[in-house]
């Protein structure tokens, strides 16, 4: 566990540092078939990834956004967003992050989150956390490394509350728990992405939600939330990187926060 720990935050930086070469500059950007935006750096990023988990861990299986999967028999699964925030990082806004998540087959059969890094290169500064090690905020400065923890705030009038893109509940039908949450909340801002995960986990923000996102969105947002003393869950409360959705709380507002949400249920389906 502390070897893979180790590696993930170590491949996050090598991951982060490749990017930086290209952030900043005009580079070619492509859309995908479901009309998001990619370029080199993503894919350079994750063939970097995949080679390095591959040689340090062979058996290991790897799930990425951008290329295909690679099946393993160690019950161990790399998941990785090689950027996550790319509208960001092509316009040169250098809230863009480097996503890693690890999970284990449990003897029932069932993948459970073990390990989640966030880093912002641009930024020099991240999360981490693995099952039971307590979530840690790292720096460029590895000295600077220090305890993550969510703040205390446990009313909704002092909350600060991000989301990615305010559009974004519009486009599955939920804009009514927007503006609900948009009014009861001290401050919104759309601090978002992976951006605003990190926020959440080291005090700074209280509530981050995507309404729509996939699995390497989410892959590290479970266990470092938990192990930060907060929550990261789906619109019905249930905490899982696999609900295509994503809410992360400081883990005092999620009850009350889920319960606005449950109020309105997706009633359509994003094309992005």
């Amino acid at each position: 566990m502390k070897e893979r720990c180790d590696f993930a935050v170590s491949l996050a930086k090598k991951m982060g540092a490749l990017t930086l070469q290209y952030f900043g500059h005009n580079v070619n950007v492509e859309r995908k078939q479901d009309g998001t935006p990619v370029t080199i750096a993503d894919r350079s990023a994750e063939e970097l990834g995949r080679k390095l988990i591959s040689d340090a861990f062979p058996d290991d299986s790897i799930l990425g956004e951008e290329l295909e999967d690679k099946n393993g028999s160690s019950g161990w699964q790399w998941i990785l967003d090689p950027i996550d925030g790319t509208k960001s990082f092509i316009h040169g806004v250098p809230l863009y992050s480097n996503l890693i998540g690890v999970q284990k087959q449990t003897a029932s059969g069932v993948a459970e989150p073990m390990i989640g890094v966030i880093w912002i290169p641009a930024l020099g500064c991240g999360v981490w956390a693995g099952k039971g090690t307590g979530a840690w905020e790292f720096f460029n400065d590895e000295s600077r490394t220090c305890r993550a923890r969510v703040s205390n705030v446990d009313k909704l009038e002092d909350a600060l509350f991000l989301t990615t893109d305010c559009y974004d509940f519009d486009l599955v039908g939920r804009e009514g728990a927007y503006d609900e949450l948009e009014e009861k909340c001290r401050l919104t801002r759309t601090w978002g992405d992976a951006y605003g995960y990190y926020l959440v986990a080291t005090g700074r923000a209280e509530i981050m939600i995507d309404p729509f996102f996939e699995i390497w969105d989410a892959a590290p947002m479970l266990t470092i939330l938990r192990e930060a003393g907060g929550a990261f869950c789906n619109w019905n409360g249930e905490e899982t990187i696999e609900g295509r959705e994503g809410v992360g709380t400081n883990g005092a507002l999620k009850e009350e926060v889920a319960g606005i949400l449950r109020r309105f249920p997706k009633t359509k389906t994003p094309r992005r």
